[in-house]
């Protein structure tokens, strides 16, 4: 089978399964209770079955073992990347069970933890690592295995609660996570790695088919089980094949960096990093701000989208003298811009925040007089 047809018939397998299963998975969703009813300080108005994931692991299931099934003679795979693979999808296998009991009981942040942490062991124990850090100054600097193995179970764990965190308004996390996908496949590609390309093309396919019923107004919802497995998928991605974390840093900025804001508010006014429920979110902000939640979509989109874009402007091939400083000080900047967003999102909605406290009280004293 010709390259292109492969990648075309992957791609065809993941966005039709995908809007198949999803569908099912949403119906299923309401039989079996699986239903996420709204919360104060979310934008959610209606109940709506959280179950939708389920369709998105299925046909990242199938896509991938199609691309396994299906792949040309004339594609090379090194033996570690196929094993790397197989741990991959074992390993999103354990997503199961730990969505199911979080869709029905609510999970703690620790039990959460622990089971992402699980996860995140079984394609680390089929080698997947990091291996070795770029740096702007010369080689990539080795990493010892003490070390490595706990900094690659650190990034795993840590997309897959950017992505779930993120994941507070309809089409939100499944957009972003399309247009990442898309970015380290075009990435992957450029560098001469068809076998490694046709999972993010895997990826962004079923992510866009689930898109189709959740795109605003969504009549299902991703829950713990897509969640999970975007920002495990994405995690590993970004890995396997090598040079593609600081690719996959930049179109994912927006979530990685408004996670660790939050946290650190949290924090700093006493209160456990992992509990919701305050509208501290990028979005949950600039819904509050005045915008709707289609153009508080939009606009994430966008800034996603030009991160990705700047991503791909940047790129060149892999040399053992690391990514070259111009990389790191654009890295640095987006970095820097979205953290400029953020405090200037915080500080609009606290000046609100308080303006409103500030009037009911005006007009409770007023009542009272």
């Amino acid at each position: 089978m010709e390259l292109t047809l492969w990648l075309l018939a992957v791609a065809a397998v993941g966005l039709t399964s995908s809007l198949v299963v999803t569908r099912w998975a949403r119906d299923h969703g309401w039989r079996l209770a699986l239903v996420d009813r709204p919360r104060p300080n979310e934008v959610q108005q209606r109940e709506i079955p959280r179950s939708g994931g389920y369709g998105m692991l299925v046909a990242f299931w199938l896509a991938v073992s199609a691309s396994l099934l299906l792949r040309p003679s004339s594609v090379e795979a090194p033996p570690r990347d196929d094993l790397v693979t197989l741990g991959m999808l074992l390993g999103s296998v354990l997503i199961v069970p730990l969505a199911m009991l979080d869709d029905r009981h609510r999970l703690g942040p620790g039990p959460q933890f622990a089971g992402q942490l699980l996860i995140a062991a079984v394609p680390v124990l089929f080698g997947l690592r990091f291996g070795s850090i770029a740096s702007p100054f010369g080689p990539a600097v080795p990493l010892p295995p003490w070390l490595d193995v706990p900094l690659t179970l650190l990034w795993i764990v840590a997309m897959i609660n950017a992505i779930n965190l993120i994941d507070v308004m309809d089409g939100l996390a499944a957009g972003i996570a399309v247009m990442a996908a898309i970015v380290l496949f075009t990435r992957s590609i450029w560098f001469g790695q068809p076998s490694i390309a046709v999972l993010p093309l895997a990826l962004a396919a079923c992510a866009l088919g689930f898109l189709r019923w959740n795109f605003h107004p969504a009549s299902v919802f991703m829950g713990t089980s897509g969640s999970v497995l975007l920002g495990y998928a994405l995690a590993n991605l970004s890995v396997i094949g090598g040079a593609k974390v600081g690719t996959a840093f930049a179109v994912l900025a927006i979530p990685i960096l408004d996670t660790a804001w939050v946290m650190l508010r949290r924090i700093s006014r006493g209160r456990s990093p992992f509990h919701g429920g305050d509208r501290e979110h990028l979005p949950q902000k600039l819904h509050w701000l005045g915008l709707s939640q289609l153009q508080v979509v939009l606009l994430l989109y966008a800034l996603c989208a030009a991160f990705g874009f700047l991503s791909l402007r940047l790129h060149s091939p892999a040399t053992p003298e690391g990514p070259g400083l111009e990389k790191v000080l654009v890295l640095a900047g987006l970095a820097l811009a979205m953290v400029l967003v953020l405090v200037v999102v915080t500080i609009l909605t606290e000046r609100k925040e308080r303006h409103e406290r500030g009037a009911a009280l005006e007009a409770k004293t007023g009542r009272g007089s």
